[in-house]
Order: C-alpha cells, then structure tokens, then sequence
C-alpha cells in the first residue's frame, strides 16, 4: 500500500512492518518484526512513552486516532509523521493489537492541503473554476460558476461550451487549446461573452479569466488532464473604464474643437470645425439642416392662415411651423454635410435654397418639432432602403437628430448616423451630441448676423 503500516500485538510487539515503512525509517521488516515496542530503535527514549501511550489509547477507544510523532530512521536522524492507529480485534471482540498508518506529515500536510483548497474553490470560492477535460467539455464545475451560468453544478459537465456561450465561444475555446499546447499564459485574460438562455442571449458579459494546465503526478511523462478557467466578472468595471475613457475622450475633443474654430475668421467655418471633430469616434456621417422660410400655404387658405403670418411679440417665439400656420412643418436646408464617400472635411452645399425632401415624420422634422433629440434605427433586420426613405446615405442603420438652439430661437437640425458597423446612439451619445449642436448653433447662429 501507499502509506507506511506498522502492526503491534497486544502485548506490543510488532507483527507487521511494509515497504514504505521501511522506504521512510530505513529499517526493514526483518529488523522490525519480533522487536517489542519501538523505543530505543524506532523512537528515541525520550520520546518512547508518548508514543506508547498513544498505541494504547487507540487499542481502547473505537474508531480511529491521529497523532503526529517523531520516530528514528535507521541512519539516526528524527522523521516527523503523521499516524491514524486503530485497535484490531478477535473473534469475541476484544483488542488483539493495533495497526498503525503513517506518513511524513510534510507529505501529509501538502496532501490535507491540495484537498481543503479543492474543497474551498468548489464551495466558497468567490471566482467561478471550471475543469475543462482535454476534449474542451467541463469535467467539474464550482458553485459560483454555476450560479453564474444560471444552471446547476451537474448540468454543463460533459456538454460542449456553445451549449452554454452564444458569442465568445471561439476565443475561450482558442485559449484552452493554447493552455492545454503551451502550458499556462503569464497574464489573465479578459473575455468578453454571452451566455444562452434558452433561445435568448443575455447581454455581453466581460469576465476576467485566468488559466492553468493540470497534469497528472502520477504519469512519467506530464499528460494534460486538461485545463483549470478561473473567471470573475468585471463586467461594471470595465464598461466604467470604458466610460471615463469616452468621457475623457469627447472632452478633449470638444477642446481642441473650441480652440480649432477660435481661429476661423468665418463662423461657418468654425460650424464645420466642430462638426468635423464631433465625428471622430463617433458617427460615420454628419448633416446640419438649417430652417428655411415656410413652407407657401395650400392655394385658397391664405386668409385662414393670415393671422399666423404676423411676427410674435417681442421675447416670444413662435411655435415650430406656426409662419406657415399650425400644422405646417419647416423647410430644412441642408447647410453642412460630411462626405459620404471618402472622408474628408465637411462642406456646405451650393446655397440653392431648396429643402430636403423629408417625409412628414422624418426624426429630423419631430427633433425640430420637439426641440430635443430623437434617435432612430433600421432594427435588426434593416429593410433595404430604410436609408434611402430618409434620404440618409446608403448603409445608415442608425440616427440621431438634434436641434440647433441659439438665443432662445431653433435654428435648425443637426443629424448624426451610423452604419451597421457601430452600435445604436444612446442616451449618452445624445447628451454628447446636444453639446455639440450648441457650438454649432452659435457659430451659425453668429455667421447668420455677420450676414445680416
């Protein structure tokens, strides 16, 4: 057996001594057996009493006792081990003697050890640990994992990890067989997944995960037995870095804007600068509309509509369409454009003064009406020519309208978009993009008066 065994008779001599006995102390079973007691061979004098009070308590009581001694090698030097003693009895049930197993505590404390870690990674651990087998399955997996996956701690093993990941799948599948090629990676790694959840996809999840080969100790050659993913979701953290980085970002941008358009000497100038600078990052494409005259009356309701054509008095404004009559909504002329080819700085289009052609609940046209930001998106299934209906260019998948404010009067829309290549616009886009919008207002709004 693997454990030291040493066997006494009642009376203590001893009757049984094996080979790792003998591999620990030196002592082999033809010095050992016949020898009554160890002291003064097996355990110094000093010591001997202890030792034998111990045998003697575990022939008397039931079960087993644990014990750390320090027995006598053969060659004179002391070896701490640990022993499990246990009475063995006769036929009518009494105390025939006592056996006794030991080990090297070192060896036993690192075994004792290598368990209770075991135990507390798969119980309490606060990271999710999953043992993935050479065949990239889970073999066994903790209670934090599970919770994590949403399942019990049986139902992933054995099954492939697309049945529990919807993206991310390929990238943890590529870092187990680097693991399980090349050994442990010297720094963690940062995951970006989503899990299943029946047919759903719950929202990305980025978990911080580390990875380490396990080999068998008992093999010759070092066999991987596959590979143990410790993970921890640092998803908050990393999407508040991400934030304070865009934040900072946009800031820094909107400075070098303020201090780019400061040495425009034409204000139209300076409302394409920040427009240009607002893109990077961003949005694909820009589009600044400005209000034009209203749109003529319908032939014969110009006497119904005369009242609304005289100007509001004085530090009031009138309500969006209300030149042209209640219900008419402005003409917007485009103003500045970016281009929708290849990049380059914005532009304004020949001053023709006709207006775009939006439909009647174009975002551009409820932004102005609203006097706020009004976001749109082709959805996930984007219909060819959803873009082209809103005279947006070809590839636009999302959009974002915000009004151009300036001295209590809307001047006009601002309209940033994306293609299927960026993410929708939120609220933090939006808030970004009204900033941004007030700068261009005041530089048109300016320009407006210096041509006046």
């Amino acid at each position: 057996m693997d454990a030291a065994l040493m066997a006494f008779a009642a009376d203590g001599t001893v009757t049984h001594w094996n080979h790792e006995a003998e591999r620990i102390l030196g002592w082999s079973a033809e010095e050992a057996v016949g020898r009554r007691g160890l002291a003064g061979w097996a355990v110094r004098p000093e010591d001997a009493e202890g030792v034998s009070a111990a045998l003697a308590a575990a022939m008397r009581s039931p079960g087993r006792q644990v014990h750390d001694f320090a027995l006598l090698a053969k060659d004179g030097h002391r070896v701490l081990v640990r022993t499990q003693s246990s009475a063995v009895r006769g036929p009518d049930g009494r105390a025939a003697g006592a056996y006794c197993a030991f080990g090297e505590s070192h060896t036993q404390l690192d075994l004792e050890r290598a368990v209770a870690l075991s135990e507390a990674l798969f119980e309490d651990a606060t990271w999710g640990l999953v043992l993935i087998d050479a065949d990239l399955r889970p073999a066994a997996v903790n209670a934090h994992a599970a919770r994590t996956f949403g399942t019990g701690r049986s139902t992933p093993l054995g099954r492939p990890l697309g049945d529990l990941l919807a993206q991310g799948v390929e990238e943890l599948e590529s870092a187990l067989q680097h693991v399980l090629a090349e050994g442990s990676p010297p720094a963690v790694a940062e995951l970006w997944v989503t899990l299943r959840d029946g047919e759903a996809e719950l929202p990305r999840r980025c978990w911080r995960s580390g990875f380490v080969r396990l080999a068998s100790p008992l093999a010759e050659e070092p066999v991987p037995l596959g590979v143990a993913w410790l993970f921890q979701d640092v998803t908050d953290a990393k999407r508040a870095e991400q934030d304070g980085s865009l934040l900072r970002f946009r800031a820094h941008q909107l400075h070098r804007a303020g201090r780019a358009a400061a040495e425009c000497p034409d204000p139209a100038e300076a409302a394409a600068v920040h427009l240009d600078f607002a893109l990077a990052g961003f949005a694909d494409h820009a589009l600044v509309d400005l209000a034009g005259p209203p749109a003529p009356a319908p032939y014969g309701a110009l006497d119904a509509d005369a009242a609304w054509d005289a100007d509001p008095p004085p530090g009031e404004e009138s309500a969006p369409g209300a030149a042209g009559g209640p219900d008419r909504a402005p003409r917007l002329v485009r103003a500045l454009a970016s281009p929708a080819g290849a990049p380059g700085p914005s532009e304004a289009p020949p001053a023709t003064g006709i207006p775009v052609a939006y439909a009647p609940n174009h975002p551009a046209l409820q932004a102005y009406a609203r006097r706020g930001a009004v976001r749109a998106g082709a959805g996930p299934g984007a219909a060819e020519g959803w873009a082209a209906a809103r005279s947006w260019p070809d590839g636009t998948v999302h959009g974002l309208c915000v009004v151009l404010r300036s001295r209590g009067r809307t001047l006009g829309v601002a309209t940033f978009l994306r293609t299927a290549a960026r993410r929708p616009f939120d609220r933090a886009d939006a808030d970004y993009a009204e900033e941004v919008a007030a700068r261009i207002a005041a530089a048109l709004d300016l320009a407006g008066a210096a041509g006046a």
